[in-house]
């Protein structure tokens, strides 16, 4: 289990599945239940970020939107997540919406709380999870 604590401040993520917090139960290790956890600072996240964070904890789908890559590596230089697939960079304190790449669209964010220091899922993601079409 993730505790706030683990995550460094201002990045970079932290990649885990998320496990129910009663049983311990780790969901299923599909790509598309991967979760992006990063911890910031409450006060850099933008206003429609900062309601689906808990004490600065923003957490992500981790499947670029534009071709279901994991979204696995850190820009350190700008602060953002990046998919080493096609170049594709979303800013975890803005939505993770994209600032570079193809992809078409934000990641879908996860609303939290914390519990003990652990952040829990409040809320089921706010968009569909993975590419945006299939690719042959």
């Amino acid at each position: 289990m993730v505790k706030a604590d683990d995550l460094p401040l201002g990045g970079p993520q932290i990649q885990a599945y998320p496990a129910d917090p009663k049983t311990g139960l780790v969901r299923d290790g599909s790509r598309l239940n991967l979760v992006l956890l990063a911890r910031f600072k409450p006060d850099v996240l933008a206003a429609d970020t900062r309601p689906l964070a808990a004490d600065g904890v923003v957490a992500y789908s981790g499947v670029c939107t534009h071709q279901g890559c994991p979204v696995n590596m850190w820009s350190s230089d700008q602060g953002v997540f990046y998919c080493s697939c096609h170049g594709s960079m979303y800013d975890p304190r803005d939505g993770a919406h994209v600032v570079g790449g193809p992809a078409p669209r934000p990641l879908p964010a996860l609303g939290l709380k914390m519990n003990d220091g652990t952040p829990v899922v409040s809320e089921s993601f706010n968009a569909r999870v993975g590419a945006t079409q299939a690719h042959t």
